[in-house]
């Protein structure tokens, strides 16, 4: 887990710095450029860094596109979790595994759609949520032993560089053809 998140973060990194530079090259104004980085590059950050970098309505383009496939998350586990039920060979019907987290992640939707949350509060769980996430990204990089990932080679890390080059490659395309 910790090598996978490094290496996310490391191409994320990369398409974050690179992306707005390659931009020009290939011929992609704010529009399209931020539709590329929203649905290329990983962590939300990041694509918030990239989109920006390019101008202001690029930036908005790729936190919009980014938050829809983030937020396309919960469907297609639902959907995943019903194609395996159907899949189960057994005569007993299996549930469908629902992790928590979707089930929350909707939950919060659907409130923060209905109910007026007043900013202070907003501002209190973004805080929490931000401590939470550094302190368990933290917690998994201060258990990591650099020698077991190095045991591991570098065959993970090419795999997740032609993971990022083939959905980089992929979107461009999209891109570009509509």
């Amino acid at each position: 887990v910790t090598y996978a998140v490094a290496s996310i973060t490391l191409f994320g990194t990369v398409a974050m710095l690179g992306f707005p530079l390659m931009a020009p090259m290939l011929g992609l104004d704010q529009h399209a450029f931020g539709l590329w980085a929203g649905a290329s590059i990983h962590e939300v950050a990041q694509v918030i860094g990239a989109g920006f970098q390019n101008g202001t309505q690029s930036g908005e383009i790729a936190t919009v596109a980014k938050l829809t496939r983030v937020a396309m998350l919960a469907p297609m586990v639902v959907a995943l979790g019903l194609m395996a039920r159907r899949r189960s060979s057994s005569e007993v019907a299996a549930r469908p595994p629902m992790p928590w987290f979707v089930a929350s992640f909707v939950a919060i939707v659907a409130l923060n759609s209905l109910v007026t949350v007043p900013a202070e509060v907003k501002s209190a769980v973004a805080l929490a949520t931000t401590i939470m996430l550094t302190m368990g990204l933290a917690a998994m990089g201060l258990q990591a032993d650099i020698s077991q990932l190095r045991s591991r080679g570098l065959r993970p890390l090419a795999l997740a560089f032609s993971a990022f080059l083939f959905i980089g490659c992929f979107s461009l395309m999209l891109v570009k053809f509509t």
